[in-house]
């Protein structure tokens, strides 16, 4: 046998210019994912279909529109809508997020049903985090490759940009509330001790009040120990900038900005924020309060909050 012509397509086992066979390797396959960005299935499956052939694997993947789709992965995705979902029992949720370029497409039915079908099969699986969550099938595709034939299909960049998956850890709900059509989404977790809390009426409205609470004031941290150090430390410096701004003694400063930062704290922090319906109430008095009335004591264990396109 003699060598093969620089253009002749090459069998699934490459012969090297010895007629020793190789096989597709992973590194060959890497290199199409890196010159593409199409996915590694994708790639391995375009080399397979071209019998190895490297510039035919491109082209392959351009008239399948996969490496199309990832040219658009450039232009940016902040509008979209945020979704959540709570199972049935209450004791699982999640909260999720997907862009696209414009408002017009974000209100399209096509799209609203993917990420409508998206979030339905999230909440059936188990998926805990966003890597997981891509992973999971839809439509016999795995989300990841689903997301990229609906950028062809639709013709925008699209990003399933975050997710977050709630279980419950003991006795208590998860909740959320999605506010202003998808631009806002809240995922909370209300913690109880006894297991007929969760289904009183008193409960149930505290954990809307809550969920509307944080969709409306956005606070920075549950407590004072979630806000970052770097926050903090960047607080107190302009607090201190400001003092000076006002001639005050800088030996008065340390006893002056503690005063200020327990201001900022209850500004920022869930627990010590003034209740959105009742600003002379902090939330966390108004846990007691509700705690005190149904007989157990409520907690709020942990939540989040997505902004579309932050």
């Amino acid at each position: 046998m003699g060598r093969p012509e620089k253009n002749q397509r090459r069998p699934f086992l490459l012969q090297t210019i010895y007629d020793q066979p190789t096989m597709i390797t992973a590194q060959l396959v890497k290199e199409l994912r890196e010159k593409t960005n199409a996915g590694m299935m994708d790639c391995k499956r375009a080399l397979e279909e071209t019998n190895g052939d490297f510039d035919a694997a491109i082209t392959l993947l351009r008239e399948k529109g996969i490496a199309k789709a990832v040219k658009k992965a450039d232009r940016v995705a902040n509008e979209g809508t945020i979704t959540a979902r709570v199972s049935s029992c209450g004791k699982s949720g999640l909260i999720l997020e997907v862009n696209c370029e414009t408002d017009f497409v974000s209100k399209n039915d096509n799209f609203q049903g993917f990420v409508k079908g998206l979030a339905d099969a999230l909440i059936a699986s188990d998926a805990a985090d966003l890597d997981a969550a891509n992973a999971v099938t839809l439509d016999g595709l795995t989300i990841a490759d689903g997301l990229k034939g609906k950028i062809t299909e639709i013709g925008e960049n699209l990003l399933f940009r975050k997710y977050v998956r709630y279980e419950a850890q003991g006795e208590g709900a998860i909740a959320s509330y999605i506010h202003m059509g998808g631009r806002v989404g809240v995922l909370v977790e209300l913690g109880a001790i006894k297991p007929e809390t969760a289904s009183q009426d008193a409960f149930k409205e505290l954990v809307k009040d809550i969920t509307l609470h944080i969709a409306a004031l956005s606070p920075r941290g549950l407590a004072a120990e979630d806000i970052s150090p770097e926050v903090v430390a960047a607080e107190e410096s302009i607090y201190r900038a400001q003092l000076a701004e006002q001639g005050k003694p800088e030996a008065m400063f340390d006893k002056i900005i503690p005063g200020m930062m327990k201001k900022f704290f209850a500004e920022n922090c869930l627990l010590e924020q003034g209740f959105v319906k009742d600003p002379g109430t902090s939330v966390k008095a108004l846990l007691a309060a509700k705690g005190k009335e149904l007989g157990d004591e409520v907690t709020l264990r942990r939540y989040v909050r997505f902004g579309l396109g932050e």
